[in-house]
Order: structure tokens, then sequence, then C-alpha cells
């Protein structure tokens, strides 16, 4: 049996070794019941999350990338190394072509560097594409990247006319630094939060490159439900468009399993459990996220990590490899095949039902 638990506020102990797991007292969601949990059964939980945040400025910016495309000669994506995947725009992939593309892998020092340099190597594979990890707190190393954009242009240093590149990222990647880094002057609103740029400008360096800003975007729908946790994660998603209790946990499993020692040290502990609810709860036991009645409070556990892990206090952990995204690629493909199928299915009903009408 599959048990969906809609959100995780807070966890007791009851008599035996299982966990109690009852929605937020305050907050009106339903089923106003508890569940009693084996340990073993947390392995079925489904979390199920939907991110509801478009802005209609991003499905603004999403037609002028496709309308911009033809006219610029490099594409210059800003991804977050944590989640090279996860936080590509799927709207570049569609309608690039073979336009050169240099991708940016931004907040490299906060990630893993050993999967960094995988992701570097899976990414060139593709001879169009040039991976590079950079941090936008070294203005020296991203004002060397307008040399890179010029040769992949295949601009001559004789040559008059600028470059015309596109720019382009998730919400939140770092985009804005690194256009003032590369004006060596503020252009770009930058903040600590998504969404700032909501607008396309046109920026002319002055060194023969000339970018078109575009505000940072999501897309409508997050097929792939890990890619979605991951950006949810890293911050690319409002506070307000997510449950931090579901994401929590997820990090809180995936943490477990790819940096156990990771883990065990930033917490102290010897050993680690097994699910991500017993984690959470010693997690919040440990830093004094303790509610009334003297229960872990899981909405102060759950930020608590979120926030270690975006400020890179739990060390440099990466959300995904180039083997898991090939797997997941493969999943998201057949998701949509399904769902053409059932498509055309549903038509063929229409019609068939419209036929039966007129021949009555």
């Amino acid at each position: 049996m599959t048990i969906r638990v809609t959100r995780l506020a807070k966890t007791v102990k009851p008599p035996g070794n299982s966990f109690l797991i009852a929605p937020h007292p305050t907050r009106n969601i339903l089923p106003l019941t508890w569940f009693i949990l084996p340990p073993h059964s947390m392995n079925t939980i489904r979390r199920p999350m939907s991110i509801n945040w478009f802005p209609g400025h991003m499905n603004k910016a999403i037609r002028e990338i496709r309308d911009i495309l033809p006219k610029v000669e490099l594409i210059i994506e800003v991804v977050d190394a944590r989640l090279p995947y996860s936080s590509a725009n799927p709207v570049i992939e569609q309608f690039r072509a073979d336009k050169p593309c240099l991708k940016l892998l931004s907040k490299s020092d906060l990630a893993d560097p050993a999967i960094t340099q995988l992701w570097l190597d899976h990414l060139e594979q593709d001879t169009n594409v040039r991976a590079l990890a950079i941090t936008t707190d070294k203005p020296e190393q991203i004002r060397k990247l307008v040399d890179t954009a010029l040769k992949m242009a295949g601009k001559r240093t004789d040559r008059a006319t600028s470059v015309t590149a596109l720019i382009t990222g998730i919400p939140n990647v770092g985009k804005s630094t690194l256009i003032n880094n590369l004006a060596s002057r503020i252009i770009a609103k930058a903040g600590n939060e998504p969404a700032v740029t909501q607008r396309q400008q046109r920026i002319d360096l002055r060194n023969g490159l000339v970018l078109i800003d575009t505000p940072g975007i999501l897309w409508p729908k997050i097929e792939n439900p890990d890619s979605g946790y991951r950006l949810a994660l890293s911050g690319a998603i409002k506070a307000t468009a997510m449950q931090e209790d579901d994401v929590a946990l997820y990090a809180a499993e995936y943490f477990m399993q790819a940096y156990p020692e990771l883990m065990k040290e930033r917490f102290k502990l010897d050993s680690l459990p097994d699910e991500g609810v017993p984690f959470l709860e010693t997690i919040g036991k440990q830093r004094g996220c303790i509610g009334k009645g003297g229960h872990v409070d899981f909405d102060r556990a759950a930020t608590l990590l979120i926030s270690e892990y975006r400020s890179g206090r739990l060390g440099q952990l990466t959300l995904e490899t180039p083997a898991m995204a090939e797997k997941e690629h493969v999943k998201v493909a057949e998701i949509r095949r399904l769902k053409e199928v059932e498509k055309e299915a549903k038509k063929k009903a229409r019609k068939a039902a419209y036929k039966a009408k007129g021949n009555r």
C-alpha cells in the first residue's frame, strides 16, 4: 500500500518501533488524520509536489527567446553546477539547432568538484558546446569569458562588428551578477531570490560582445519530479510556491545516500538513520527545533536543512550526475509518449462519440 503524506509538519515517537505523522495542526490541510508508519514503510511514501509558480513575465520571456534565437550568433546558458541537467532550459535545447552554446556551470564552489568535472566532460560531448565551471565572486575569471565567447562565435580580432549573444538561465542562478562582472559595472539588478530580472534588455559590453539578457525562467510544467525537488532545493523557486518540508525530506534522503560521511560530520552522528523523517527529527532535536508539547517542529527543521545546503555549510554537494540524468531523461521521454497516446485515444473517443451521435 502506498501512503501519500501531503505535508509533514511534526513527527512524534509513539509506543513501539513506529513513527506517527500528522498534518500541520494550524493549517486547513486534509485529511485530518494520523498515520502510524513502521520504519520500513517510509520507503513507500511518494512525495508528489506540484510547483505552482510561473509568473506571467516568464511566459513572455519564453516567447521572446524563441523569437530571438535565430538572430543571435551564440547562446550563453547559465546553469547551476549542482544540478546542470535540471537547471538547463528545455526551450534552448529544442530550438538551438547547431548554434554554438557556452554552458556556464555557476555556483561551482558549492558543488562536488569531482562530479562537476564529470558534467563538463559530458556536456562537451556535443561538439557545439563549451562548458566551464565558474563562481560569480571571481570577477577576473568571469571577464576572461568574453574571449571564449568571441572565439566560439568565430569573431576575428580585426572584425569591426560585434557578436550578439543570448544569455539565459533559471531564476537565482547568478546570471545578473555574471553580467555585471562582464561589464565591470552595475547593469543588471541582482538579488538572492528568484525572479529579480523581469524583462529582456540589450547590453553592449563595448568589447565586441552584445548580450541579450532575458529574465530567469522556469517552464510551465516540470515533468521530471526529481528535477522539481532539486530546483526547489537550489533556491530557483520562491518559498511560497513550494512545500519546504517535502523538499527537506527529499534532500535528507538523498544526502544520506550520496554523502553519508558529510552528514555524519556536520551533525556529529556516529551513524545515520535509514529514512529521512528520523534524520530530520534528529536534526530538529539537536538544533532546538522544538514546538508545543516538546515535539520536533518539522517546518523549522526543514528550513534549517535547506538553508544550510544553499549556504554551503553542509559541504560541496551535487544533486545529480550525468548517469542519473540519462536515466531520468529516458523516463521523461516515456512520460511524454504515454501522454501523447492518451491524448490520441481521447481524440478518437470524441470522434467516435460525435459520429455515433450523428447516426442516431
